[in-house]
């Protein structure tokens, strides 16, 4: 199964956005996400309807945060690309009178549920303010190991 990876990409351009002087064109995020731009334009809007970015268009014109990284949690994002699983495992029903099956499903179905609920909630605690934090941290150490 495929992972659904739009969480960790979106984050990872919008902190590169905070720290770029003029607004990114979907042809430069695609460049950085090794994409096509008509998905960077898709995915964008999403977080556009949710005013988490901004887009302008012709000469100047692009992609820009419309609040910044403070405002912005991990959980508001997971929301804006419309709640996809957070997890890749699942349940299986092609015996479903089957005794086992049922309680083997009850039992992951619980775990997977309370585990999705501390992730989430964890997600609702971490801004991209924080993350960007941790990038610059981390960009101070390399330098001083430089």
């Amino acid at each position: 199964m495929r992972h659904d990876s739009r969480l960790s990409r979106m984050l990872h351009v919008l902190i590169h956005m905070d720290s770029l002087d003029a607004p990114a064109t979907s042809e430069t995020i695609a460049a950085m996400l090794n994409t096509n731009p008509v998905v960077v334009r898709r995915t964008m809007a999403g977080l556009r309807e949710h005013g988490y970015v901004q887009s302008g268009k012709g000469h100047g014109g692009g992609w820009a945060l419309a609040r910044p990284l403070g405002e912005i949690t991990l959980l508001d994002i997971h929301h804006a690309l419309g709640d996809p699983p957070v997890f890749a495992l699942g349940t299986t029903d092609e015996h479903a009178d089957c005794l086992v099956e049922r309680a083997v499903n009850a039992e992951l179905g619980d775990a997977m549920r309370e585990a999705e609920r501390m992730l989430l909630e964890r997600f609702g605690r971490v801004t991209l303010a924080d993350l960007a934090k941790t990038v610059k941290a981390q960009a101070v150490k390399a330098r001083r190991k430089g």
